[in-house]
């Protein structure tokens, strides 16, 4: 077996349960892990706290399978536990299922030296032995499970360094990006967010020598969550109190905000709470936001601006990705062109908007409702490390046309309408010059969602965006009906942008 090898000492069955809550926070389908060790090594504790924590259940029965041979369990990540020990022969594993098991989800596999040769190459192997009054774990392997399995043990010494370190771990949320999130949970203390936020990894160049993340600024590592984070607590803002961090490895032991969302509970928007997180906006953009922010002594961060380059490159996800959807076929030069020429148009007329702190997802997903507090503590803001200097419009038109919910045209209005009131309230405020911007930044993000709905599906295999597509195209009709984008308004039309489609 060559690769890399990770050894850790297991002190008791206790620190041999934390190993398999580690190892399930890290597999996803695909991955095998083979579990070796004498009996009485602690195997079956370990498969069995793994098993439990992928289900989330403390209490799972978890049966040993030496006589089934193998069990399985409708986990997160589907998992099969697969017992060796009375295997005759390796093509016996071809009856046993366990490549279509694989292509469902994990294996775990006890006694795997009775598979022979017959296991991927790019297993996992986890080898216990005893040692002194307690265990040694050491692990081996190649490829991404090691990888994801060595991270995520790194990230257990994180949360020890922190005073967590007998926590429990359980899958959160996941997002977009490469970053996950966990909830620890320790007795005695609210339980917590453990935030894992790999350094950015770049693309391709794409245009003039830059990969897509460096055009579109978007956050290249954690210090932007934690500088961010704390210029907007410091300012009244309602974000997660950051308990511990380590920026180089990128993790965040962060408050847990709460878990209610914005929406009801068969998964309409509820206005009160939209027009809510519209007086936030509102109190933030009456202040003055520095573009530098410290992360931690002696490191800052840069808050990028949503500059015409980042702005057209994803105006762009449209051309990219939408317009072969719907025509079949690549993008000619000439409507890359004409598209370019009326976007620079459009983006000419945002001279003179106000620019602030703008967090460029600010959507329901983003936002926790918290009823037992008041006043604007109600919004817990999570997800703010993609934030640029931008217009002031943007985050509002992100919140009133939510991506991932209908907002109806009465819910849209009445959101927008409590942020201009807001407004108005605070001191002088230009209606006419924000409507115009508003206009043009939900038709910038509509026309960039409706490409990466369409990315998600064609690139990354997750068709279940494309029900997201017509709310979508209904949004961005609503935004050019604005008189400043009447020109736009022809583009799309003549070229089948707004036309409904069926995914």
């Amino acid at each position: 077996m060559t690769g890399m090898v990770l050894e850790c000492f297991l002190a008791d069955e206790a620190a041999t349960a934390r190993l398999g809550e580690d190892l399930a926070m890290a597999l996803r389908a695909g991955d095998a892990v083979a579990l070796k060790g004498d009996l009485g090594a602690g195997k079956s504790t370990l498969a069995r706290a793994l098993i439990r924590a992928l289900a989330d259940d403390a209490n799972l029965e978890v049966p040993s399978p030496t006589f089934t041979l193998v069990q399985s369990y409708e986990t997160r990540v589907p998992v099969h536990h697969f017992d060796l020990y009375r295997l005759s022969a390796p093509d016996e594993l071809d009856e046993l299922g366990l490549d279509d098991a694989l292509t469902q989800g994990t294996a775990l596999i006890e006694w795997p030296e009775r598979a022979g040769d017959r296991l991927p190459a790019n297993a996992l192997w986890v080898d216990l032995a005893e040692h002194g009054e307690g265990r040694v774990a050491r692990l081996s392997g190649q490829g991404p499970a090691y990888d994801r399995a060595a991270r995520s043990l790194a990230m257990r010494d994180f949360l020890a360094s922190a005073g967590w370190g007998k926590a429990s771990r359980r899958h959160f949320v996941g997002d977009a990006s490469a970053r996950s999130y966990e909830i620890v949970s320790l007795p005695g203390e609210p339980p917590g967010v453990l935030m894992n936020s790999p350094r950015l990894v770049l693309g391709p160049p794409v245009r003039d020598g830059k990969p897509y993340a460096v055009i579109a600024h978007t956050a290249q590592s954690v210090a932007a969550f934690v500088a961010i984070d704390k210029a907007l607590l410091a300012n009244g803002v309602s974000v997660p109190v950051i308990h511990a961090q380590d920026l180089d490895q990128g993790f965040l032991l962060l408050e847990h905000l709460g878990s209610e969302g914005f929406l009801s509970g068969d998964g309409q928007p509820i206005a009160e709470r939209y027009q809510a997180a519209a007086e936030l906006l509102a109190m933030m953009h009456g202040k003055a936001w520095p573009e530098r922010m410290e992360a931690a002594p002696g490191v800052f961060h840069d808050v990028p601006p949503f500059d015409r380059d980042a702005m057209l490159i994803e105006a762009d996800l449209l051309v990219d990705w939408y317009v072969p959807w719907i025509t079949g076929e690549a993008p000619s030069d000439a409507l890359r062109a004409g598209y370019h020429k009326q976007w620079n148009a459009v983006l000419d007329r945002l001279a003179g908007s106000e620019y602030t702190l703008m967090l460029r997802d600010f959507h329901s997903p983003n936002i926790i409702w918290r009823a037992e507090r008041s006043g604007l503590d109600r919004l817990g803001i999570v997800d703010v490390q993609d934030a640029l200097i931008g217009p002031a419009a943007y985050d509002v038109a992100s919140l009133a046309m939510d991506a991932r919910v209908t907002v109806s045209p009465e819910i849209e209005r009445r959101t927008v309408a409590a942020y201009v009131a807001a407004r108005h309230a605070a001191g002088p405020f230009d209606e006419a010059a924000f409507a115009e911007a508003y206009a043009i930044m939900a038709t910038q993000r509509n026309s960039k969602i409706l490409g990466i709905f369409v990315r998600l599906e064609k690139r990354d295999g997750k068709p279940y965006y494309l029900k997201h597509l017509p709310r979508i195209r209904d949004y961005l009709r609503r935004a050019l009906a604005h008189p400043a984008l009447a020109s736009l308004k022809e583009f799309y039309m003549a070229h089948g942008l707004l036309e409904e489609r069926l995914p």
